[in-house]
């Protein structure tokens, strides 16, 4: 009598839908199904969470209670067989700040690729909103510092400006990337790069690598953006490791020992236990009786 009142206190409450994260038996699905109520059990802790947030519903931990403000609202359910699953799907509700991505392929490594792939785009867009501003993507940022740090070397006096230099050349490496990666000709479309930084200077500082053509374009103009806290965020990572990396003065390594039998009798001397202070007893006995002590 005590499960049929918990039941009972569900459909007086005017649900239509009932989700739960605990397992719902056959007697309260068929229960609420001859009442014309949907439930569903084991539903994960997020989608009941986004599920309540969508519809403006509560989540209640008993059934003592029950009202018709704690409900929460949709304009339409339904369920719906996707490959070889059935998904409930809930549309037309009132607070629409979250929705579902359904990824479907032929394998797992397919779709677990596809998973990362849509989670780093979304991240990106985070990232973005966060920041605030964007950058041209497509190495461009990169040759533009490059260029800046090439002619600033120049008036520098001394072994800083070896520094500057090399740090102007490293710099490279990621428009050099871009192009390995695409399959284009790096030295190419890099001497095409450093020719147009050097003569316009900062009206050139948006071009970088066209992966599209195989050429060199202006990449904020063509939509290739990013982040500027993640590029500022790379420039200050890569030059900390840098610097970690030149202030190591030594590595000690231990060297393995060259003699083959070292580790043998090493082996045979740490395994016998009390091998070792027999041999001196052994042998102090010897001494004594060569002694005619």
């Amino acid at each position: 009598q005590v499960i049929y009142d918990k039941l009972d206190a569900c459909v007086k409450s005017g649900a239509n839908i009932v989700l739960s994260k605990l397992p719902i038996g056959d007697l309260a699905t068929q229960y609420f199904a001859d009442r014309g109520l949907f439930c569903a059990g084991r539903v994960t802790d997020g989608d009941i969470k986004r599920v309540a947030k969508a519809t403006n519903a509560s989540i209640q931990t008993t059934t003592s209670g029950l009202t018709e403000s704690i409900l929460g609202t949709c304009g339409s359910f339904e369920e719906k067989q996707v490959g070889d699953e059935r998904f409930n799907i809930f549309t037309e509700c009132p607070s629409t700040l979250t929705c579902t991505i359904v990824l479907r392929g032929g394998t797992e490594q397919f779709i677990a690729e596809s998973e990362r792939s849509v989670h780093d785009a979304l991240m990106v867009v985070k990232r973005t909103i966060q920041s605030g501003s964007v950058v041209a993507g497509g190495g461009a940022v990169e040759m533009c510092v490059s260029d800046y740090l090439r002619k600033k070397a120049l008036e520098i006096e001394g072994k800083e400006q070896l520094i500057v230099s090399a740090y102007s050349k490293a710099l490279e490496v990621i428009p050099r990337q871009l192009c390995d990666n695409a399959g284009l000709e790096s030295t190419d479309i890099l001497s095409a790069l450093r020719r147009k930084h050097a003569q316009e200077g900062d009206a050139a500082c948006w071009f970088g690598v066209d992966i599209e053509e195989g050429g060199i374009t202006n990449t904020f103009d063509l939509g290739v953006w990013e982040p500027s806290d993640n590029k500022m965020n790379s420039f200050e990572s890569a030059t900390e490791a840098a610097c970690v990396i030149l202030s190591i003065d030594e590595t000690v390594i231990s060297p393995p020992s060259q003699d083959p039998n070292a580790q043998a009798s090493g082996m045979m001397g740490g395994g016998g236990g009390g091998g070792a202070p027999m041999g001196g007893m052994l042998g102090n006995a010897m001494d004594i009786a060569n002694s005619g002590g």
